[in-house]
């Protein structure tokens, strides 16, 4: 399975997984032509996908759901929640629930799903598992708490893409009101370095090489200590694999979710 992350963060989310020529698109937080342009730059040809799954209905995901859906002509998966809730958009497209707790499948993937703890309708965490090899990806972003339904399902992950949204020092003291800094680190906003260390760490097993970190904020946190957090969680839990950091602004260069095992790399 190949991965490519062609950003992510507070202004446009959009993951592609890809096995045998069919892929997936979770999200779609930017307008087509961004779409296009960032797919050009990570090698993805976007007439590959087949389905999108949304995880839920705000803008920085699911801004360019409907132009992308019409132009593929591919269905769009989501929980009746989020399509309700993006009900307007979606007229004369082709939508197809997911359940809150479920699986689907999805051509050569198999996709499972769980709500999470985040102020939108109804949003999920998903996990995508490449049928004939048994390689999962997951995918856990705007979440204010890893509740134990996202921990059961992001287990045995060869792969974890997972929220590092905010510094709590840097969130204090930094440019958001007080309503806001309340609303970022409370039970429906969003996961926090500390919070995403503790997560991986719960989640590290023999089998995980790969781990993302996502949906940085622009302005309360940092990559250098989002991946001096998370990297030293995972050394102590004996994490030999690869530790990549999402950006908002350019690809993540794609890769391969495979089973094999890469050397260690903190970012220093």
């Amino acid at each position: 399975m190949r991965v490519a992350v062609l950003g992510s963060g507070s202004r446009g989310n959009a993951i592609v997984l890809e096995a045998d020529g069919f892929a997936v698109l979770v999200d779609v937080g930017f307008g087509i032509r961004a779409l296009q342009r960032r797919a050009r730059a990570a090698a993805v040809d976007l007439r590959t996908v087949r389905a999108v799954l949304l995880t839920h209905e705000h803008s920085d995901h699911a801004r360019g759901v409907s132009p992308l859906a019409q132009q593929l002509s591919c269905p769009i998966y989501a929980s009746p929640g989020t399509l309700a809730a993006l009900a307007p958009r979606l007229v004369d497209l082709r939508t197809r629930e997911l359940p809150a707790h479920g699986t689907a499948e999805i051509g050569p993937f198999t996709v499972s799903t769980c709500p999470t703890s985040h102020d939108a309708v109804e949003p999920l965490a998903l996990t995508v598992t490449e049928t004939c090899s048994g390689e999962r990806v997951g995918i856990a972003y705007d979440l204010g708490r890893p509740t134990p339904g996202v921990r059961r399902l992001l287990r045995d992950c060869s792969c974890l893409i997972i929220e590092a949204n905010h510094d709590d020092s840097l969130l204090r003291t930094g440019p958001y009101p007080p309503v806001v800094r309340e609303r970022i680190a409370g039970p429906g906003g969003h996961l926090s370095n500390r919070a995403a260390v503790e997560l991986v760490e719960g989640l590290c097993h023999q089998r995980l090489h790969t781990v993302v970190l996502a949906h940085l904020s622009d302005h309360c946190n940092r990559i250098d200590l989002a991946r001096r957090a998370v990297g030293n969680g995972l050394r102590r839990r004996g994490f030999r694999g690869r530790l990549l950091v999402a950006g908002q602004e350019t690809p993540l260069a794609s890769f391969q979710v495979a089973a094999e095992q890469y050397s260690f790399d903190a970012f220093g």
